[in-house]
């Protein structure tokens, strides 16, 4: 009796595992399709992190011409304040001489002032570029915690 049970178990585990192995075989290309859209997201995936990368160097490119193009126009300015300076002490000169105007030397005065304005704006957009392009770089500044430490 306990060989004809072997007999019946027997092809019951045979036929149990024989449609679970079928249905994972022949699944209709539910697994292919799987693989196709895992494919895909990883390709996605990808993609966009290319693209981030891309768009980093991008900004980092832009802000290296910008504050390239900042530094010529900051030398150009302080050669324009210097000579403005200059200018000023003549004009200055000429008044305590008594050869000019007092309105001579106003109108000198707010070129110079007008100058020094320039090159401060200029000074300023530097530095602002400057923060950019170290954020742009990964950089972080977190101005919370250095104030903090000060204390």
């Amino acid at each position: 009796s306990s060989t004809y049970a072997d007999w019946i178990s027997l092809p019951n585990r045979f036929w149990s595992v024989g449609p679970k192995l079928a249905m994972t075989l022949f699944d209709g290309g539910q697994r292919s399709a799987e693989v196709d859209r895992t494919v895909a997201s990883y390709d996605e995936t990808v993609a966009k992190y290319r693209q981030t990368v891309l768009d980093g160097f991008r900004e980092v490119e832009n802000y290296m011409v910008q504050l390239k193009v900042l530094e010529d126009e900051a030398v150009v300015s302080n050669e324009a304040l210097e000579a403005a300076r200059e200018s000023l002490r003549l004009t200055q000169n000429q008044y305590k001489a008594g050869l000019i105007a007092y309105l001579d030397v106003v109108t000198v005065q707010a070129t110079a002032l007008s100058n020094e304005r320039t090159v401060l704006t200029l000074l300023q957009s530097r530095l602002v570029a400057s923060v950019q392009l170290i954020a742009a770089l990964g950089g972080g500044w977190d101005g919370q915690t250095s104030i903090a430490e000060k204390e």
